[in-house]
């Protein structure tokens, strides 16, 4: 017996909630861009780079909900449900390459302080506290339904984190006129990025090997089996994600003897429930008898 899930629900919603954010991103990234050439500002120019990689993670991200609604076919059982995984992963690793880029650029800057307009800078700045703000309010109610909106919602608030340190920087060039601050301030966004993304490439390359999915253990899958009358044994588990949002599981279930085929259908369909609570929807029970009438542990 196999369960089949069906698209992630609220998917039409979080289209317009990325399309949205996509277009705030974009018209500031062009803004940054543009004050950052204008002023020389280091630190305007590598947030408008990390900024143009949200936008990327974010189209990613709304293609990967696109995908993930194609219906299964001969060849893809699944239908195209493991790319929310593997765009996840992808996101991840383009936010690292953008670390290294700022990260570069800002030793650079320490070593060579450029004077800047602080006033133009923290302008700037306060605006992408405004869009990352906002563009992190579009996906906070489904940050915890699934892991790609779950990096899209930390990646903007930690932007909006760091513009408020580049309105901070902007402002104290002003008053001391130490030109080093903006390139600290980079450094700073180096590491607020690296901090946000750890857990996201952590929890991307673990599902994109079959790893258990986080909020599951093995443990509480066997609790749930020791709940249904008539399971004597749960063994060969094994537990994935299909994509950020559905996991599956199969398993051997050892009954006590004497059930007949219609009290064996109604335990799977009990545990199928029970797992189904531990956002386990697609689930291949097989069925064998036990051999004695003592419990023979989990």
């Amino acid at each position: 017996m196999h369960d089949h899930a069906h698209a992630p629900t609220g998917a039409s919603s979080l289209n317009r909630a990325f399309l949205a954010g996509i277009g705030l991103n974009l018209a500031f990234v062009a803004v940054e861009a543009v004050a950052g050439f204008t002023t020389g500002s280091l630190a305007l120019l590598s947030d408008a780079g990390h900024n143009l990689s949200d936008v990327a993670s974010l189209a990613l991200s709304m293609l990967a909900f696109r995908l993930a609604r194609i219906p299964p076919s001969s060849k893809y059982t699944y239908g195209y449900r493991k790319s929310t995984i593997l765009i996840s992963l992808l996101n991840a690793l383009i936010l690292l390459i953008a670390v290294g880029a700022i990260g570069y650029e800002a030793i650079m800057r320490l070593r060579h302080p450029v004077p800047l307009s602080g006033g133009p800078v923290a302008i700037v700045a306060g605006i992408g506290i405004v869009i990352n703000t906002l563009s992190a309010f579009l996906f906070f109610r489904d940050k915890e339904k699934d892991l790609n909106v779950k990096g899209a919602y930390l990646h903007l608030v930690a932007d909006a984190l760091v513009s408020l340190g580049t309105v901070v920087a902007g402002l104290l060039m002003i008053y001391t006129r130490q030109y080093w601050i903006d390139a600290g301030v980079s450094l700073l966004v180096m590491a607020v990025i690296v901090y946000s993304t750890w857990g996201l490439l952590r929890d991307s390359l673990r599902l994109s090997l079959d790893g258990v999915p986080t909020g599951i253990s093995i443990q509480q899958v066997l609790d749930a089996a020791k709940t249904i009358p008539g399971v004597k044994d749960l063994h060969h588990v094994h537990i994935w994600a299909v994509s950020t949002t559905e996991n599956a599981l199969t398993a051997h279930v050892t009954v006590q003897p004497g059930l007949n085929a219609e009290q064996v259908a109604n335990l799977k369909k009990e545990l199928k429930h029970a797992l189904h609570h531990l956002n386990i929807t697609h689930c291949t029970l097989e069925t064998e008898l036990s051999h004695t009438d003592e419990d023979i542990g989990f």
